[in-house]
């Protein structure tokens, strides 16, 4: 079974609605599933730029005062995860590289835990993932044989893809019986999700 997530590296309700995917995916292996998980790219602010700002400040000029309080929320739902967001380390970068990487990874058998680096790189470290040496040591430390314009074709098919589905906001998980989950649903309700496109995928194949 394969599962398509329309995610943004620079997007936290991607982070935590994909690691709570994942818990649900290790489930479901465990229980004898075969899942194949595939992504497709997505960009929140795709002007942004390459050398990176602080993602504390950008938040203070779009949302005003209400910026700490929207950041306070998320953390805490984040960490109710088991997951630290340090919005006073994170950078404001451009993550089309990332999606190239991304893209690569996955081909190559790594797209899991290549996803899950750089979301911990963007938001946990506080590092670029726009800087090509942070994106060559992401790659390295998962074995991803990386190359910067690699990727480009399947990025753009990638692309393509979510603009004919209308995406809107992410994460979206498309599953092959053609049910969808948006957001950042529960562990709980993702392996849901996976058992019910299974028994969907079993049937049919029956």
């Amino acid at each position: 079974m394969k599962v398509r997530i329309v995610l943004d590296i620079a997007c936290a309700w991607s982070f935590l609605g994909f690691t709570h995917y994942l818990r649900a995916a290790e489930r479901f292996r465990a229980e004898g599933g075969v899942l194949e998980t595939e992504f497709l790219p997505f960009q929140l602010a795709p002007d942004a730029p390459t050398d990176g700002e602080p993602l504390r400040e950008v938040h203070r000029r779009v949302f005003g005062p209400s910026a700490e309080e929207r950041t306070a929320h998320l953390t805490e739902v984040a960490a109710r995860s088991g997951l630290e967001i340090r919005y006073d380390r994170a950078v404001f970068a451009n993550t089309l590289a990332a999606h190239g990487l991304i893209a690569q990874a996955t081909a190559q058998g790594a797209g899991e835990q290549t996803v899950a680096r750089l979301f911990g790189a963007y938001f946990t470290e506080g590092l670029n993932v726009a800087d090509l040496t942070v994106l060559r040591n992401i790659a390295a430390r998962n074995g991803v044989d990386w190359h910067p314009d690699g990727g480009t074709d399947a990025t753009a098919a990638g692309f393509r893809t979510v603009a004919g589905l209308r995406v809107r906001s992410v994460p979206l998980f498309l599953f092959d019986d053609g049910s969808t989950v948006n957001g950042a649903q529960s562990p709980e309700a993702f392996l849901a999700a996976l058992r019910t496109a299974a028994a969907a995928q079993a049937g049919t194949a029956a």
